[in-house]
């Protein structure tokens, strides 16, 4: 047994035969995240691909018997999969993963069009922890859904395919930027200048022609005659709309070797994915549950969000229908927290502690606390239940490193661990470091995203 700790590199250890594993679940992986850029988008797939598995959905008062595989779709936005297994689960509890499927995003303002200067204009209101600046000057595609006057739902997509137009968020040009260039990196842009370019021809009165004239706010016109006339949709209804602006970027591999994925939405879908192909690949005895929980990036809050008392309502049911008293349930239960770090960026590296910071390509991450500077907002797991993780890790051959996210007074972030923890649940982070994390462009290494795939397999074992 080596007497020092070193950091193994997962391409290094890999034989042909797992490299060509890695390849294949990375492919898997990109074409998940192509049609799962939003919540919504991601519950769909998820649920489609949960069905296949043999997954049937579960309501509240439905009977629950050993071997049954239920999902619970709370609002088309938060999901839960879970297994009813023989054991006896005051004894064994039940193990789950929670990873959250929303990104940060620009959504639309409840009134968002507008005209001027002969264009018209979505005004904004971002969503998560964003670098403003970074939205500017790429391609956007439109996600959503739209509620009628009547109740019809409208599912709204523009911008994936090649066809389809896009959307844009200007900046100002460098040779009359002098002002703006004076302005701090995180004002470089503001909230109320992340307006979307969406349409630039006016409507005309009567039948078009060269004598008609242009109609008063005939741009913004020209965009809603479209609108109803594809959707349905009026003004008004934009007051009962949830639409959201997402790079209009597909997964690319990166680098000669294509060693690591670039794409949007690696925060919190390489964890998301992994967690959903162990819950749906397993066939063993025991109870899991994995959590696609929504509003992570905004504190975890609403009906949705990891604080909904959903979750142990979900708990309590199972309890329930095998007979066993929840406290004793969530007092024997885990939880791995599935949720990225920061990866160590030799370009920024005075931001990182390199010790204890997540390498790119050296495995799935093990976070005993997150939080803030003096560990604020953390749950902070204990040594015997970190010990317990690592331990079935290394049985499973999985390789895996500790991380902090970033140096100690520089700031940190939290997940939804502080959440579960709260019901008397054992609970770790564990995830797959990011770099350029929150951007609209993130990169993981395929090696890391195989090896979460690996760790959430083998805590369910």
């Amino acid at each position: 047994m080596e007497l020092t700790y070193q950091k193994k590199n997962v391409y290094e250890v890999a034989d042909e035969a797992q490299m060509g594993r890695i390849e294949t679940f990375s492919q898997k992986y990109k074409d998940f995240l192509t049609y799962s850029k939003t919540e919504r988008d991601a519950v769909k797939l998820s649920v489609a691909m949960a069905e296949r598995a043999g997954y049937k959905p579960f309501r509240f008062g439905d009977a629950l018997s050993v071997g049954d595989k239920r999902y619970y779709n709370n609002r088309g936005k938060n999901l839960f999969l879970f297994t009813v297994g023989a054991d006896d689960i005051e004894k064994t509890g039940v193990r789950i993963l929670a990873a959250h499927i929303d990104s940060p995003r620009v959504d639309l303002k409840p009134v968002p069009l507008y005209e001027k200067a002969g264009g018209a204009f979505f005004k904004t209101h971002y969503y998560g922890g964003l670098k403003k600046y970074q939205w500017t000057a790429i391609p956007l595609a439109l996600h959503g859904v739209v509620t009628l006057a009547d109740g019809t739902v409208k599912d709204i997509t523009v911008g994936e395919e090649e066809t389809d137009p896009v959307f844009y968020i200007s900046d100002l040009l460098p040779h009359l930027a002098q002002k703006q260039n004076e302005r701090k990196l995180a004002v470089g842009i503001e909230g109320e200048e992340l307006n979307l370019w969406a349409g630039g021809m006016p409507a005309k009165n009567g039948e078009k022609g060269k004598g008609d004239q242009q109609e008063k706010d005939g741009v913004k016109k020209g965009v809603l005659r479209i609108l109803q006339k594809k959707y349905g949709i009026r003004e008004e209804d934009f007051l009962s709309a949830e639409l959201t602006a997402v790079p209009a970027l597909k997964p690319r591999d990166v680098g000669f070797d294509g060693a690591y994925i670039a794409a949007y939405g690696h925060d919190d879908k390489v964890c998301a994915f992994p967690a959903l192909m162990a819950q749906l690949e397993y066939e063993g005895k025991g109870t899991t549950m994995t959590v696609l929980a929504d509003k992570e990036e905004i504190g975890s809050e609403g009906v949705t969000g990891m604080q909904c008392a959903l979750f142990t309502d979900l708990l309590e049911e199972i309890c329930a229908a095998r007979g066993k008293n929840v406290r004793a349930v969530r007092a024997a239960s885990s939880c791995l927290s599935a949720d990225v770090t920061s990866a160590y960026d030799p370009t920024f590296a005075d931001a990182f502690e390199k010790n204890n910071a997540a390498v790119c390509s050296c495995g799935v991450a093990l976070m005993k606390y997150t939080g803030a500077r003096g560990k604020s907002g953390a749950s902070d797991a204990s040594a015997e239940f970190m010990g317990r993780v690592a331990a079935k890790l290394n049985q499973a051959g999985v390789v895996w490193q500790t991380s902090e996210l970033g140096k100690v007074d520089l700031g940190g972030g939290g997940t939804v661990a502080k959440y579960i923890a709260s019901k008397n649940i054992d609970t770790l982070d564990v995830g797959t470091p990011v770099i350029s994390m929150h951007s609209p462009y993130e990169l993981i290494s395929k090696g890391d995203l195989y090896h979460t795939y690996l760790a959430f397999r083998a805590f369910f074992q």
